[in-house]
C-alpha cells in the first residue's frame, strides 16, 4: 500500500515502471508469436495453420478462468498488509485452480468428437493436448496473480517470456520431426507447463486458509464475467471464420488475427502494471493523479503508433514473411486489413483499460454490459460474412459502441465535476492521515456514545469501552456487538466495502458537508441539510423550528470547543474524498465548531468512511430504492437478538 501522501510523480512512476517492465517482457513475448506464427504459417501452409491456430484458439478461450484466478488473486494479494495474508490469499486461490483446471480438461476429453466435428479438425485426439494444456494453465493464472499482485513485474514478464520461447522452438523442433499440427499443439501445452513450473512463488510467510477475503465470491464473479467477455470478443471471430470459411482463407484470417492482436498484447502489458497499483490505492490517489488517463494515453499511443505501422508496411513484406499462398489480391489487401483489424483492436484495449480500472477497487458492472457486447458480436459475425473485410468491420463497429458504453459513466463524473465546482477533485479534497481498521471505528463510535440511557445496563463493560485494546479480537466482537445494541442496521447498512480513514479537515471543506436527517435537525433544514445552510438557518434569531434547548446545548458546546476543550469525534462518509459527506454521528459537535470564528476544527477528529456505492446507502442519499434496502436491512434484524449475541460472547470470554 503506497503512503497516503505519495507525490503525483512517484505514482506515475510506477505505473510507468511496471508498464515499461511488462512492455519488455510483452515486446519479446510479441516477438516470440511473431516469429512463431510466421514459422508455423510458412511451414504448415494455410490449411494446418488453420487447423493448429483454432485449436489454441479453444485454449484462449479457456483463459477466462485462467485469467479470472490471476486478476483475483492480484488484487487480493494487492489489498493484504501482512506476508501472512498474501501467503494464505494464494494457498486457496491456487488450490481451487487446481481443480477448475482438472474439471475443464476432462470436459474437453469428453467433448473432443463434438470440437473436432464443429472445427472440421484432422484428428479429434488434438483435444487430448488441449486438455493436458488446459490443466496445467488454469493453475498458472494463480501463481502469475501472486506475482502481479505483490508487483514482481520482472518475474511475471520472465515467465510469459518462457512460455512463448518455448511454445516457439518446442514448435519448430516437432515441425522439424515430421510431427505437424500434433506436434505445434504439444509443444503449447509443454510451453504451459514449463512455464507453469518456473512460476513458482518465493512466499514470505505461512498463512493459514482462513484469510478473511472480503467479497470472495462476487469478486471471482466479475472476474470471470470479465474474461469470458474478453477472451469471447478475442478469439471468436477465429472460430466462426473456421466454421464458415474454406480452410485457406480461415488460415489466412487467423494471421491477420494474430498480427492484428500485437495492440491488444502492449495494451494488456500496461493494465497488468496498473491493475495491482490502483487496488493498492485511495479513493483520492486515484482522482488526484489521474492514473486512468495515464493509462489510455499509453494504450492509444501504442494503438495508433502499431496500427499506421501495420498500414504502411507493403504487401510483399507479409508475402515474404508468410509464403506466397497468403497474398490477398485487390483494393483491400493485407496491409489494409491488418491496419482495420489493429484499429478494431486498439477501440476494444480502451474499453479493456476503463473496466479493469474499475474491477481494481470495487465491483464492476461494466463487466457484464462487455460479456453482452460478446454475444452481438459472435451473433453479428454469423450475420455478417460474406468476406473477411466484413467481418473485421462488424467487429469494428460493435467494439466502438462498447467504447461509448463503458466511457459513459466516466464521462458523467467528469462532466458533473465541471457542473458542480464543489466536486471536482481541484476544490480542496480530504487529506488523509491514517487508514483505519472497522474495529477502531465502531470502538470510538461507541466510546462516544456510551452514556446513551440504550447502554445503562451495561455500564459494567465501561474498562472495555473507554480503554478498548484493539489487538484483541474477543474484545472487538464484544465492542461491535454492544455497539450493535443501538446502532446494527445503521451500521449494516453501509456499503460492505467502505474503507475508513482519519482525516484533516478545513475550513473550505465544510461547504460539502451535510448534517445526518435526524430529529430536530429535519425541522431547522427545512430540506437543505448543507452545513453552510444549518448554519445560516441558526443565525436566524426567530427561527421558528429552533427552540432554546437545542440552542443552548449548541452554544454550550461551541464555548467548550472555543476554550480549547476536546469535543470527541464526528464519523462522516462518502464516495470519496472530493466528492459530498454526510454526517453519520456528530451533528451537534461539528456545527458548535462551525459557529466559531475561526471554526474549532483542530478541537475535534474525524474520521471519513468511503465507498464508490455508498449513494446505495439511505444516509448517504435518500430514495425508494435506498430505503427499500434499508427496509430489507431491518427485516434482517428482527430475527437477530443482540442482546444474546452480547451475553453469549461475555460467557464465552
Amino acid at each position: 500500500m503506497p503512503a497516503l501522501d505519495t507525490e503525483p510523480k512517484t505514482l506515475h512512476a510506477r505505473v510507468l515502471s511496471g508498464s515499461f517492465v511488462l512492455l519488455t517482457g510483452s515486446a519479446l513475448v510479441t516477438s516470440f508469436n511473431f516469429v512463431y506464427n510466421v514459422a508455423v504459417a510458412r511451414f504448415l501452409g494455410p490449411t494446418a495453420f488453420g487447423h493448429a491456430t483454432a485449436v489454441y484458439t479453444l485454449l484462449i478461450l479457456t483463459s477466462a478462468v485462467t485469467l479470472s484466478f490471476q486478476i483475483v488473486a492480484a488484487k487480493v494479494v494487492a489489498q493484504r498488509r501482512s506476508a501472512r495474508e498474501q501467503t494464505a490469499a494464494y494457498r486457496a486461490f491456487h488450490k481451487n485452480a487446481w481443480v477448475c483446471g482438472v474439471l475443464i480438461g476432462l470436459l474437453l476429453i469428453l467433448a473432443r468428437q463434438i470440437i473436432s466435428n464443429y472445427l472440421n479438425l484432422p484428428d479429434s485426439n488434438l483435444a487430448v493436448w488441449l486438455a493436458i494444456g488446459v490443466a496445467f494453465y488454469v493453475p498458472l493464472g494463480s501463481r502469475r496473480g501472486y506475482l502481479q499482485g505483490s508487483c514482481n513485474f520482472r518475474r511475471l514478464a520472465a515467465n510469459m517470456v518462457l512460455e512463448a520461447s518455448c511454445r516457439l522452438f518446442g514448435s519448430l523442433l516437432m515441425i522439424a520431426f515430421g510431427s505437424g499440427v500434433t506436434g505445434v499443439i504439444a509443444a503449447n501445452a509443454a510451453g504451459v507447463t514449463i512455464a507453469y513450473g518456473f512460476a513458482i512463488p518465493r512466499l514470505p510467510g505461512s498463512g493459514a486458509d482462513n484469510t478473511g477475503i472480503p467479497d470472495a465470491l462476487r469478486e471471482a464473479l466479475q472476474a470471470i464475467v470479465f474474461f469470458v467477455g474478453q477472451v469471447v470478443i478475442n478469439n471468436c471471430d477465429i472460430v466462426v471464420v473456421k466454421h464458415f470459411f474454406p480452410p485457406v482463407s480461415a488460415g489466412l484470417y487467423a494471421a491477420i488475427a494474430l498480427v492484428g492482436r500485437v495492440v491488444y498484447a502492449s495494451s494488456w502489458a500496461v493494465v497488468n502494471s496498473m491493475f495491482p497499483i490502483v487496488a493498492g490505492t485511495t479513493p483520492q490517489e486515484r482522482k488526484k493523479y489521474n492514473v486512468l488517463g495515464t493509462t489510455l494515453l499509453l494504450v492509444l499511443g501504442l494503438g495508433t503508433v502499431i496500427s499506421l505501422a501495420l498500414r504502411l508496411a507493403p504487401a510483399w513484406l507479409w508475402a515474404d514473411l508468410f509464403g506466397p499462398q497468403f497474398i490477398v489480391t485487390g483494393k483491400y489487401g493485407l496491409p489494409y486489413l491488418l491496419a482495420l483489424y489493429g484499429i478494431t483492436t486498439c477501440a476494444y484495449s480502451l474499453s479493456v483499460v476503463m473496466i479493469a480500472y474499475e474491477m481494481s477497487y470495487r465491483i464492476a458492472n461494466t463487466g457484464w454490459v462487455q460479456l453482452a457486447f460478446s454475444g452481438i458480436l459472435i451473433a453479428g459475425i454469423y450475420r455478417f460474412h460474406s468476406s473477411l473485410q466484413q467481418v473485421i468491420l462488424v467487429q469494428l463497429v460493435l467494439m466502438i459502441c462498447l467504447l461509448a458504453m463503458v466511457a459513459i459513466p466516466f464521462l458523467r463524473n467528469t462532466l458533473a465535476g465541471f457542473g458542480n465546482p464543489g466536486l471536482t477533485e481541484g476544490r480542496t479534497p480530504l487529506r488523509m492521515i491514517r487508514r483505519l481498521s472497522e474495529d477502531e471505528v465502531i470502538a470510538e463510535f461507541l466510546r462516544i456514545d456510551f452514556h446513551n440511557p440504550e447502554f445503562a445496563e451495561y455500564q459494567e463493560m465501561t474498562n472495555l469501552v473507554q480503554t478498548p485494546d484493539l489487538t484483541d479480537p474477543a474484545e472487538n466482537a464484544q465492542r461491535r456487538a454492544l455497539f450493535f445494541l443501538r446502532h446494527g442496521t445503521l451500521w449494516r447498512v453501509l456499503p460492505k466495502d467502505t474503507e475508513w480513514f482519519e482525516v484533516a479537515m478545513r475550513p473550505e471543506n465544510l461547504e460539502r458537508i451535510r448534517v445526518f436527517p435526524r430529529a430536530q435537525w429535519r425541522k431547522l433544514a427545512r430540506g437543505n441539510y448543507a452545513l453552510p445552510d444549518i448554519l445560516r438557518s441558526l443565525h436566524e434569531t426567530r427561527h421558528p423550528s429552533v427552540d432554546d434547548d437545542f440552542q443552548a446545548k449548541l452554544a454550550d458546546l461551541s464555548d467548550s470547543l472555543s476554550n480549547n476543550l476536546e469535543g470527541g469525534s464526528v464519523l462522516l462518509i462518502g464516495l470519496d474524498g472530493s466528492s459530498p459527506l454526510t454526517i453519520l454521528d456528530g451533528n451537534h459537535r461539528l456545527v458548535a465548531a462551525s459557529m466559531n470564528h475561526p471554526p474549532s476544527l483542530h478541537r475535534l477528529r474525524f474520521l471519513c468512511g468511503l465507498s464508490p456505492k455508498m449513494a446505495q446507502c439511505c444516509w448517504y442519499k435518500t430514495n425508494v430504492a435506498t430505503l427499500c434496502r434499508y427496509a430489507g436491512k431491518v427485516l434482517q434484524d428482527a430475527v437477530h437478538d443482540p442482546e444474546d449475541e452480547l451475553a453469549r460472547l461475555m460467557q464465552s470470554s
